[in-house]
């Protein structure tokens, strides 16, 4: 007998009940799309952001003390304290080596120019193959680390060219101070060494970049003497969100006991990266780049926050469609339940038919939603993050529970319709 009512009422209302499972597919897909965007997002946010800078600075222990003590610039000399470069792998040899994605070394000197002027002369990794203690090789660089320069004449100097040893990158209003053009051939001289060096290309960095040269790693080496060690290296790390428990082990990891210590070292947090780096690098300190890590948070906060919105303000349009449909499906058929009442039918049982009928339409509705949902994730994934969006089994759960919610809370006016339905009125045809 049940079966037949509810078969009776999903033909004979086919077009309401059609709508309803329209309204809940439609709430479904998007609920399932923004919360498989929301739990994929945060590797994808970070990856996006390390396109804009490193987040962790390694410098030597012993320079960046003195540097904090007497509060002089980056480019001023202290002592003789530097990072050794043969060290480098090992900074994918931590805990957290998946998480770092590029990193690359410099080493600063002043060079005088031909006009008797000086500027400043880095060194670094543009596209430097690494083979690492672990077996495998890494190409990373300034290339990669600088993805927002723009080369306005020439090209990138590429380390795999045998004549990079004797090439330089001007920055644009250095070059157009001194007349440089990419090609040229320009005297430098150094504490260590002098030579002439073709420009390779100049670059727009839009800041104090371009004033200053850079050149390979070895060149630099060379004209200062310092062979084999750098200044600083630039880190970019994919990194979780600081919390309390983050917070509290940046400024002392002693002082935590030994199940915070090993829930923070076990996290992404950047300051238990740069707690790792510092483990396998010699004299080294490594600290946040607060503005760019603390972006990241905030940017992903944010990011998360916009799609739980718009996931809870669709539930809710789904609610209150369902809201409507729902109650107009009753009065379609108030004389039919008015009918069941006069002969017995309770309260209780007539709810659970309607329930039914209105659950069944559901599970057809969000089945079909989940699916058009994660096309939507990709839709999503491929659009903004260039990447696609994988499948969350913990979504489905999620999403069920969240349409049988939406579900019942929007039948319950045309339940309280049903209960306060009144069978002589209906059927003598009164309302």
């Amino acid at each position: 007998m049940l079966f037949r009512m509810i078969r009776g009422v999903l033909f004979h209302q086919k077009g309401k009940m059609l709508l309803i499972a329209l309204t809940i597919m439609l709430g479904a897909s998007l609920a399932t799309g923004m919360l498989n965007v929301v739990m994929g997002v945060e590797e994808k946010v970070n990856k996006e952001l390390k396109n804009y800078g490193a987040n962790i600075v390694v410098k030597p222990k012993d320079s960046s003390l003195l540097a904090d003590i007497y509060d002089v610039g980056e480019g001023a000399e202290l002592n003789a304290a530097w990072l050794r470069e043969d060290e480098l792998g090992k900074l994918k040899t931590i805990f957290w080596a998946f998480n770092i994605v590029d990193f690359t070394p410099f080493l600063d000197a002043q060079a005088t120019l031909p006009d008797g002027s000086t500027a400043k002369v880095t060194g670094t990794w543009f596209n430097h193959h690494l083979d690492l203690p672990t077996g495998e090789s890494l190409d990373t660089g300034v290339v990669s680390m600088r993805s927002w320069w723009d080369v306005t004449e020439g090209r990138w100097l590429d380390e795999r060219d045998e004549n990079a040893g004797a090439e330089i990158m001007a920055g644009a209003l250095l070059a157009q101070r001194m007349g440089w053009h990419a090609g040229d051939t320009v005297h430098i001289a150094a504490a260590q060494g002098e030579m002439d060096v073709t420009i390779a290309g100049i670059y727009d960095a839009g800041g104090d970049e371009d004033e200053q040269l850079f050149a390979t790693l070895d060149l630099v080496q060379a004209l200062t003497g310092r062979e084999g060690k750098v200044a600083s290296v630039e880190v970019s790390a994919l990194t979780t969100p600081d919390n309390e428990l983050a917070r509290r082990a940046a400024r002392n990891p002693a002082a935590l006991s030994s199940r915070d210590y090993e829930t923070w070292y076990c996290t992404a947090y950047v300051s238990a990266v740069c707690y790792q780096i510092q483990e396998v690098m010699t004299g080294s300190v490594a600290s946040a780049v607060r503005k760019v890590a603390e972006s990241e948070g905030t940017i992903l906060d944010k990011t998360k926050l916009l799609m739980i919105l718009i996931t809870a303000l669709s539930l809710i349009g789904s609610a209150l469609g369902i809201s409507n449909l729902v109650t107009a499906s009753v009065m379609e058929r108030s004389q039919e339940i008015g009918l069941l009442k006069a002969i017995g039918a309770k309260d209780r049982s007539i709810t659970g038919v309607v329930m039914t009928e209105i659950l069944i339409t559901a599970l057809i509705g969000s089945a079909a939603g989940y699916f058009l949902g994660f096309g939507f994730a990709q839709l999503i994934g491929h659009s903004v993050f260039g990447s696609s969006i994988e499948m969350n089994t913990q979504v489905i759960p999620i999403v069920a529970g969240l349409i049988a919610l939406v579900t019942v809370a929007g039948s319950l006016p045309a339940i309280r319709m049903v209960l306060r339905l009144r069978p002589a009125e209906v059927l003598h045809g009164g309302h």
